[in-house]
């Protein structure tokens, strides 16, 4: 077991820092969740089954590792500090012994360091975090896009990220993140979470959210994530013209020796035309289903436009 720590104190929680040296660093976005019912609630809301394996954004003093692993999970850790790293190693020692450790410890920035994971794991994934404010959605986001999916997500970011992450078609928080989202999980969100949970308390509030892996998902045209990203870039415009400039884009980096302009301008009406979608409308009134009919016909009109243009 590790050394004594009182997780929900933040006054033993400062002295046990201070007594180990151990600083906290603002451009890690660290802290602590120091309310019990809490952290009870998010390990609750993993539904973890014993003996699955569970990777783990932001240990931290290790709080959520130990119940991940008292609950048989099979704990791949992610942490940047390297002081954290360390403390984690002496105080899990016991759990990362043997051939088959039960906690596995990776040092440094998780967006840089996930994917040489990649190899080790299987589809029945599970995924916890509470999530660094700065990088919440950015990593979401690149686990998507790199198809690294997760059977089941709970994390606590930013109320503002939560929100968006839930949001649907026409609501003032819907953006490319929340179609990133609901493209392949079902979100729910779960409570809000007040700044004094945490030490050091941030200035807003934070909310838990729970991702589930949506059954017989659909798999997506390889222009999706990139369309609707550049759909949003112009999120009041009408679609026909953003869907337009990112049609000639696309034309111009394939070296299809069309004139771009026009080509990616009939592109673009035709992709509408075919997926049934007016033009006039913008794409924060746009479903996921609706994004994905325009995709794969946008997908299918470039490779004709590749493979025949003059």
């Amino acid at each position: 077991m590790p050394p004594l720590i009182n997780y929900n104190s933040k006054q033993q929680l400062r002295a046990f820092l201070d007594e180990r040296g151990l600083g906290m660093r603002k451009k890690f976005g660290q802290n602590f969740l120091i309310n019990p019912a809490v952290r009870l609630s998010l390990l609750d809301a993993l539904e973890l089954p014993v003996g699955a394996e569970v990777w783990e954004i932001g240990p931290g003093l290790g709080a959520m590792t130990q119940g991940l692993l008292e609950r048989g999970g099979r704990v791949t850790a992610f942490e940047i500090d390297p002081a954290f790293i360390s403390f984690l190693r002496e105080a899990f020692a016991e759990y990362s012994a043997g051939s088959e450790p039960l906690l596995k410890l990776v040092e440094g920035d998780v967006l840089k360091t996930w994917p040489n994971q990649e190899a080790d794991i299987s589809e029945e994934l599970f995924l916890l975090g509470n999530l660094p404010y700065n990088i919440a959605a950015t990593v979401l986001a690149d686990f998507i896009e790199k198809g690294r999916l997760f059977k089941r997500i709970v994390v606590t970011v930013q109320r503002e990220v939560a929100l968006r992450m839930a949001a649907g078609p026409g609501s003032k928080d819907y953006s490319s993140f929340s179609v990133l989202c609901s493209s392949v999980y079902k979100i729910s969100l779960l409570s809000v979470i007040k700044s004094s949970s945490f030490f050091p308390a941030p200035n807003v509030d934070s909310q838990g959210v729970r991702l589930e892996l949506l059954a017989g998902r659909e798999k997506f045209s390889s222009f999706f994530y990139q369309m609707v990203r550049s759909l949003f870039s112009n999120r009041r415009k009408k679609i026909k013209n953003t869907l337009s400039n990112f049609a000639s884009s696309v034309i111009m980096k394939r070296k299809v020796p069309v004139d771009a302009s026009s080509s990616g301008k009939e592109v673009a009406e035709t992709a509408l035309k075919q997926a049934g979608i007016s033009g006039d409308r913008r794409a924060e009134t746009l479903g996921v289903d609706e994004f994905a009919i325009l995709a794969a016909a946008l997908t299918a009109l470039f490779m004709e436009a590749v493979s025949y243009g003059p």
